[in-house]
């Protein structure tokens, strides 16, 4: 849904000037001409279109009684409805001391519930809905509801619990952020290999083709548990590994595939300068080529010791676990000069759960339960460039980049 934006100074009193019709070349321009030959002065302008119905709405510093009857009449040529409206405005100061908000739904489809709930609960908790708009082009897969309240009159912690009800409720998922600069000026995107940027866990596969896949299985599912941490479970299940031919590796990399979106989100980010890493609680044997295969600029994941073209059992150097995966989001933060509040952390595992939190947008995709319930947003979407609905980015604009 197009629309276009002009602010300026206003003053205690105006009028409101709101046509409807359907859109044709010219229609906005023959209206601006209006105005301007009248001399009307323009203290505010949007514009919407859907589906081929436009409706724009003016501000303007003029008169009712005096611009209503050729107002009327250049409507009726030009075939839209208009209305008018003498409105109160807020001084400029307290319009700027608003905060704003951006609450976004995502479902295989967004449905008139899902739009009625969030509406209902942000009203309640205290927010105005200044603008309504979908995001995506194939069907109505995300709109976007950017809010706001004066200071101190919005419950923004509330809105957040009632929409945390509501994903559980209505099956979609929900994000609501602060609307601003930060939230435009993301620039890193570290994100987790197994199952997130790709569909499979390369230590069940390499399991797999080692003919020790239960033994692996019944490990991860004590790990999962809480019966065994990370590490010992790591070094257990790749102790199974040992004297695989180094081959193997390769043999995996033939039955890896990315996760749904994958390309398209990274192709869209890195058209827009952002920097992209993967950190992994797998292994550099795989993440390092999916990472140049895709372009991106870094890849940490474990080291399997090959002694002789076979595996021998062991993980060299310290593992990339929980603890060391915030670590390194943080050293990549600081060497590409960016905040933590500019970092998008993606995973699924409890191993992502301090790389989550660290970043300023972290988010579970696709994850456990336990994660689902500690990360700050949750996406349980089948394409992983829904991704891109959260930074507010279009399906429009994707495309065109």
């Amino acid at each position: 849904m197009p629309s276009s934006r002009v602010m300026a100074n206003t003053t205690p009193q105006a009028l409101l000037i709101s046509f409807t019709g359907t859109d044709r070349p010219g229609l906005t321009a023959a209206i601006a001409a209006f105005l301007a030959e009248r001399g009307v002065p323009l203290l505010d302008v949007e514009q919407v279109l859907v589906e081929g119905q436009l409706t724009l709405n003016l501000l303007v510093d003029e008169d009712e009684a005096r611009l209503r009857p050729s107002l009327l009449f250049e409507a009726d040529a030009l075939k839209v409805q208009v209305t008018l409206r003498t409105v109160d405005r807020a001084h400029p100061q307290a319009k700027a001391a608003r905060h704003s908000w951006a609450v976004t739904l995502l479902a295989p489809q967004v449905s008139a519930d899902m739009l009625a709930t969030a509406t209902r609960y942000a009203s309640a908790r205290g927010f105005a809905i200044d603008r309504i708009h979908r995001l995506s082009d194939a069907g109505l897969l995300s709109i976007e509801l950017l809010l706001s309240a004066a200071d101190g009159a919005g419950d923004d912690a509330g809105l957040k619990q009632d929409l945390l009800q509501m994903q559980a409720l209505l099956g979609c998922d929900v994000a609501l952020q602060p609307e601003g600069l930060m939230r435009r000026s993301k620039r890193l995107v570290v994100m987790d290999m197994d199952s997130t940027l790709i569909q499979q866990e390369v230590i069940d596969e390499l399991a797999r083709k080692h003919g020790v896949f239960d033994r692996v299985a019944e490990i991860t599912h004590r790990a999962m548990n809480g019966e065994l941490q990370f590490d010992d479970a790591l070094r257990e299940r790749v102790m199974l590994l040992r004297g695989a031919p180094a081959s193997i590796l390769e043999d995996v990399q033939s039955v890896i595939h990315l996760t749904p979106g994958a390309e398209h989100l990274i192709r869209v980010l890195k058209r827009l300068g952002y920097r992209l890493a993967v950190i992994s609680g797998g292994f550099i044997e795989v993440a390092e080529p999916i990472r140049a295969r895709l372009g991106l600029d870094y890849a940490f994941a474990n080291q399997l010791e090959i002694v002789d073209g076979k595996l021998t059992g062991k993980v060299l150097g310290a593992i990339v676990n929980r603890k060391r995966k915030a670590e390194l989001l943080e050293e990549i933060a600081q060497i590409e000069r960016v905040s933590l509040e500019q970092v998008i952390a993606i995973g699924d595992g409890a191993n992502d759960l301090d790389m989550l939190n660290r970043a300023g947008l972290g988010i579970a995709f696709n994850a456990k339960q336990v994660v689902r319930e500690q990360a700050k947003y949750v996406v349980n979407q089948r394409n992983l460039d829904a991704i891109l609905y959260l930074l507010g980015i279009r399906d429009v604009e994707a495309r065109a980049i």
